[in-house]
């Protein structure tokens, strides 16, 4: 599976799922039951790499405005959350995370942010398809700590300042 390919599951079940998280997670795990488990493999790969790509400071401070607070766990959600929304969404927000103000159309804190079950998509496939747990992926761990600066997520003023536009449209 190719980058092309990762990206066309993920819009094509976030298309389908209308955009619901859970639903979206659901889709995708009965799209990749139709592949080959090494194929299921290189699309496990391509979601952790970019899931730890998303491993940043900037980008957990726009999610703690988004989601007015975001513990470790949160944030981990979020980032799955985050490639669920698609190449153009989550390259945008790699860019710039302020720019998530523009990116994204509507955001329902009852339901956005959380894309807990889209991480283990393709656990579930793989198990399902070989009846064993997936193995290695092979690819470098995530770093110990969040790359970039650490923002100071109890510091409105800060936050305020550095996002201005999530601020705007989330927060005020």
């Amino acid at each position: 599976m190719d980058e092309t390919e990762f990206w066309e599951l993920i819009d094509g079940s976030r298309e389908a799922a209308e955009g619901d998280p859970e639903e979206q997670a659901d889709l995708l795990v009965e799209r990749l039951l139709g592949c080959d488990p090494e194929v299921v493999l290189d699309f496990a790969r391509h979601f952790e790499s970019r899931y730890n790509r998303a491993y940043r400071w900037d980008l957990w401070g726009a999610a703690w405005v988004l989601l007015d607070g975001a513990s470790d766990d949160a944030f981990d959600f979020f980032r799955c959350w985050l490639i669920g929304q698609g190449r153009e969404v989550f390259e945008g927000a790699l860019h710039d995370p302020d720019s998530l103000a523009e990116l994204l159309d509507d955001f329902d804190e009852e339901v956005d942010g959380d894309g807990e079950e889209l991480g283990y998509a393709a656990d579930e496939a793989y198990e399902q398809l070989t009846g064993t747990v997936a193995p290695d992926l092979g690819i470098p761990a995530a770093p110990a700590e969040p790359e970039g600066t650490p923002v100071d997520f109890e510091d409105d003023g800060a936050l305020s300042q550095r996002y201005p536009k999530l601020w705007d449209r989330f927060r005020e």
